[in-house]
């Protein structure tokens, strides 16, 4: 199949370029960059004056949208929230345009999303079929960029929504952070340590991708998390017995909102989110545990 990628050289974005090279697949990916292309990987110029995707990208098969300011990068300032929020509104109005000028539409678009649509809570379990949306900044964010991606359904195209959770990788997501006063032997509770954490291993996340345009009777929101989420407390514990390290000293909440500001979110408030879709599709988990997936990526390479 020709795949093509938007935001193909971020964290998830290499790795699934490198797992759909393996399939055999041709990948295009669109950069604002002149590069070289190599092998299957065909690099072509997107959102800069003077580009013309559709006229080399004829013929594909997926889209794949993963295009966005990093919401775990900087301090979220009022700026900072505003290029979070554009960059993923003008990434996709522009893949919509291009999918609108080629003669041969794809049959799919993956776009990328976040559980970050659901309101945090200690006891709420939230699958796909839950209709609830935060009342805050990620909530709003995540709503409003699934709803642009989803005007593609009009030309007849199947949308899938990967709504994805805490993404644990070696060298990206939110892991090395997480890690990190652990390798200092200083890790502890973060905030009350009772916010659950509805994480998954990189390659789950690439895996479940590949599934999603594989079986064609998926589509809308797919929530990408592991079968066994943890709370905060337990999540920490677990990162300290894999790096043999001691789990003793407490993060306050005062502390970490002082720090952070709003995105002191992320890791104070949490969501118990449950992959019924990919689970109910017969999706098998490479790492459903959390200390199998943090000694895999603890592992040097």
């Amino acid at each position: 199949m020709k795949i093509v990628i938007a935001g193909g050289s971020g964290f998830i974005g290499q790795k699934l370029t490198e797992i759909l090279l393996n399939k055999g697949h041709m990948v295009v990916i669109l950069t604002r960059k002149d590069r070289p292309s190599k092998g299957n990987i065909l690099y072509v110029r997107w959102l800069a004056e003077g580009s013309t995707p559709q006229a080399e990208i004829q013929n594909a098969d997926v889209f794949i949208n993963l295009a966005g300011v990093s919401i775990n990068d900087g301090r979220w300032s009022v700026k900072h929230q505003k290029q979070i929020y554009s960059s993923r509104m003008q990434a996709t109005d522009e893949l919509l345009k291009i999918i609108d000028g080629l003669s041969e539409k794809p049959k799919v678009l993956i776009n990328a999303s976040a559980i970050g649509i659901y309101p945090a809570s200690f006891t709420a379990v939230y699958s796909e079929e839950s209709t609830v949306i935060a009342n805050d900044f990620l909530g709003k964010t995540v709503s409003d960029w699934e709803t642009k991606a989803k005007q593609v359904e009009a030309q007849g195209i199947r949308a899938v929504f990967m709504r994805f959770g805490v993404v644990l990788g070696r060298e990206g997501g939110a892991l090395p952070l997480m890690a990190l006063p652990y390798k200092l032997f200083a890790g502890g509770t973060v905030g009350s340590g009772k916010q659950w954490v509805s994480w998954i291993h990189v390659t789950d996340v690439v895996r479940a991708v590949v599934f999603a345009i594989d079986h064609p009777h998926l589509h809308g929101p797919i929530n990408v998390v592991s079968p066994q989420p943890v709370r905060m407390k337990e999540f920490g514990k677990t990162i300290g017995q894999v790096l043999h390290r001691p789990h003793w000293l407490p993060v306050p909440a005062l502390a970490l909102k002082l720090t952070l500001g709003h995105k002191s979110a992320l890791v104070l408030e949490g969501q118990h989110v449950a992959a019924k879709a990919l689970m109910d599709a017969g999706f098998e988990f490479r790492f459903p545990g959390l200390y199998q997936a943090l000694e895999d990526l603890s592992k040097s390479r």
